[in-house]
């Protein structure tokens, strides 16, 4: 589990494919030995498995992750390239402080970013997603986008608006992104299971 507080901005160094999966080689200033094999990092929202790891390189470490096909055919993974910078996560420890809301690193689909307003103080981001996904999107809910909590400010069917702080451009790779891009989404998970137990009669 992951809370959607991003930790680092890696690099992705190195792409290789191996029939169906791809095996990406991640540039990241974690500290090699707090990184097991095995363990769950969050790449742009996305819960990969580390395959390995050696002290190193331009930010300190580099580890690897293998993509499988499901995973290139719902999000971006599939369309990265070396180069790229990726929002990381470490998976959540007990006793960790919940800044964000509860994510699973499981991406139900990509979002496209219809429009992107820098406003001064703040800049406003209108998401689209698929229409069977809206119905877990609310005003003041939450929802997980390339691996970031927001808070969603506006609905309107199956668009929506965020709201990001200069800090949250500057930390992640939010400052980078523009209208007509694709970014991973995650639907809040109390949402899902309300929307579930609501298609249930009462007993």
């Amino acid at each position: 589990m992951f809370t959607g507080i991003v930790t680092d901005m890696g690099e992705l160094v190195k792409v290789e494919t191996k029939g169906e999966v791809k095996t990406l080689t991640i540039a990241t200033a974690f500290e090699a030995a707090g990184i097991e094999i095995g363990a769950s990092i969050a790449h742009a929202g996305v819960c990969l498995t580390v395959t390995g790891v050696v002290a190193g390189g331009p930010r300190g470490t580099l580890y690897t992750v293998d993509a499988a096909p499901e995973t290139l055919a719902v999000t971006t993974v599939g369309t990265w390239a070396e180069g790229a910078r990726i929002n990381l996560e470490r998976s959540l420890k007990m006793g960790d402080e919940l800044g964000g809301h509860m994510v699973s690193g499981h991406v139900d689909c990509t979002a496209r970013v219809v429009l992107r307003e820098d406003l001064g103080s703040t800049t406003r981001f209108v998401f689209e997603v698929p229409e069977h996904l809206a119905r877990f999107v609310a005003a003041k809910g939450s929802v997980a986008l390339d691996g970031t909590s927001l808070t969603v400010n506006t609905v309107a069917g199956n668009t929506f608006s965020c709201l990001l702080i200069p800090h949250t451009l500057a930390v992640t790779t939010w400052g980078g992104v523009a209208a007509g891009d694709t970014v991973n989404f995650e639907a809040d998970l109390m949402a899902r299971y309300a929307a579930r137990l609501a298609e249930f009669p009462r007993a």
